[in-house]
């Protein structure tokens, strides 16, 4: 009966540290965030600030890549809807925000057929 009494009384002379230990504990999970952070989100945030820098400069005559996958030549350009031309006398509308990026003219060219 004394033997747990001892055991539940608590550390003996190592009692020194105990206030650094709970500190302890979060010098790891503050490790890991600042990794997250630099690997994770400052990228993706330097990459949208670019995207938006991008559709901010859009001008009539750029070629683009909608997030859609098509290519076009920007025809008109209306507050947030962009008029986009992707075939002689086709013209479609989007948001502004579906631009995913500026493209070449020859890659928005179509394939040329063989034979």
């Amino acid at each position: 009966m004394f033997g747990v009494a001892f055991a539940m009384a608590g550390k003996g002379g190592a009692g020194g540290a105990g206030g650094l230990g709970s500190m302890g504990a979060l010098v790891p999970l503050i490790l890991m965030f600042v990794i997250f952070y630099f690997l994770l989100i400052r990228p993706q945030q330097k990459q949208a600030k670019k995207h938006k820098e991008t559709l901010a400069n859009l001008k009539k005559g750029d070629f683009v890549l909608t997030t859609g996958g098509i290519y076009g030549r920007i025809y008109a350009i209306n507050g947030p809807i962009v008029v986009l031309e992707i075939a002689d006398k086709v013209r479609v509308k989007l948001a502004k925000g579906q631009v995913a990026r500026l493209a070449s003219p020859e890659e928005a060219q179509p394939p040329k057929a063989e034979g």
